[in-house]
């Protein structure tokens, strides 16, 4: 919940970095969200296949997670030392297997030219100048 919690209060920070486990668990928890919305809206509108029947919970799930998950994806494409605007590699089909790739790569060991090792910064190895530690 921390790694959500923080994708959330960072919902426009698109500087720094963000790690793996960050990335991960504020995907994981926003899927579910949707599953839990979807679920709802099916319960309210009595499991109709009518595309009329507004899923009202389902859009505010994705309207309220739309910026942040944009800031938590550029963040983690920023540890691996990229810049954001390889998202927009996303909006074709061949685009979407780097970015995936990129999601789950080690991100940079040490500072790089987005920030301090966010893995380092979570085990205290690193100030918040970005000075190590150990």
């Amino acid at each position: 919940m921390n790694a959500y919690m923080k994708g959330m209060r960072n919902y426009v920070t698109f500087s720094g970095r963000a790690s793996r486990s960050e990335y991960w668990y504020f995907i994981l928890v926003y899927v579910v969200l949707c599953f839990v919305a979807g679920f709802l809206d099916g319960f309210i509108h009595g499991y109709t296949k009518s595309s009329s029947d507004p899923q009202i919970l389902s859009a505010l799930v994705h309207l309220i997670h739309f910026l942040p998950s944009l800031a938590v994806l550029v963040r983690r494409l920023h540890d691996t030392d990229r810049t954001g605007w390889w998202y927009l590699a996303g909006f074709t089909i061949v685009g979407l297997i780097p970015l995936f790739i990129f999601s789950v790569m080690r991100g940079t060991i040490g500072q790089n030219r987005f920030g301090p090792d966010p893995v380092e910064a979570d085990l205290g190895l690193v100030n918040a100048g970005g000075v190590r530690f150990g």
